[in-house]
């Protein structure tokens, strides 16, 4: 039976994505990385005898091991008597693994810096594709990523100068590739399939290459994503606001997708 303290690959998947996703640890032994590399979106490998740097008493964390035993529980227990939240996966990377649910490979990642992070840089005055990849980025690949947006020509250089991954600008791989907006070239490299991902890829795609019929909500994220354009002139702060734009695209992508509104709600029935 497991503690109270795991967590199921069923509630993980339904936090990710989320603002509320946890910080997910993966302290597997170096034997069964090597066997498969692959990592749970958004886990950063550590070690599970140095977790100081990752207890912190207002973000929870997740520890997982190859089958959720001695190594993520006690990574779980410890945090907790550092005062920081945490839980254990049930069944560990193995159960994940059954399940089909999303695995990165690293290889597809850039370094990480001397703090964990990854980098990426891509051309200032974000709009759409420079605010939609973050957002993957944080949500599901790295939520601790840095993202440098800077003059469009010196995007290429100042990748080479910070180990950085260059994106959204002509002739880097993580970039448009025929029809695909760079979202959707991020969503197939990293092997991110879910429902609510690809159906937002067509929102993203839309709204991105001026094809508004791809899909009805297209023309909704093109008319969002060009005001916030204009009320921010730091791209950072931007970002920070589109996030929540795409936290609510996502939610309604996988849960209210179907749903319609009108007026009035609660209209009294006739007698």
């Amino acid at each position: 039976m497991p503690a109270p303290n795991a967590i199921s690959c069923d509630k993980l998947i339904r936090l990710m994505g989320t603002p509320r996703a946890p910080l997910l640890l993966d302290v597997r032994s170096d034997e069964d990385v090597s066997a498969d590399p692959r990592l749970l979106p958004g886990a950063i490998r550590v070690d599970d005898r140095a977790l100081s740097a990752f207890a912190s008493p207002t973000h929870g964390s997740v520890a997982l091991c190859q089958e959720g035993h001695r190594r993520s529980q006690g990574a779980a227990a410890w945090l907790r008597a550092e005062g920081s939240p945490s839980e254990y996966l049930e069944g560990g990377f193995a159960a994940w693994r059954a399940a089909g649910l999303p695995l990165i490979d690293p290889g597809r990642l850039p370094p990480r810096d001397a703090q964990g992070r990854t980098v990426w840089v891509t051309r200032s005055r974000p709009k759409i594709d420079r605010i939609a990849c973050p957002w993957l980025i944080r949500r599901f690949v790295d939520p601790r990523a840095v993202i440098l947006f800077v003059a469009p020509a010196e995007v290429v250089g100042v990748a080479e100068r910070h180990d950085a991954a260059p994106f959204d600008v002509e002739g880097v791989f993580w970039s448009h590739r025929g029809d695909l907006c760079t979202f959707d070239v991020m969503l197939a490299e990293l092997n991110l399939s879910l429902p609510a991902l690809d159906r937002m890829a067509a929102i993203v795609r839309g709204a991105d290459t001026a094809r508004l019929d791809l899909a009805p909500e297209a023309a909704g994220l093109l008319a969002a994503s060009l005001g916030l354009s204009r009320m921010f002139s730091d791209d950072l702060e931007q970002l920070d606001a589109g996030m929540l734009l795409y936290d609510a695209f996502y939610r309604w992508a996988r849960d209210a997708g179907d749903e319609t509104h009108n007026w009035p709600t609660n209209k009294p029935k006739a007698d």
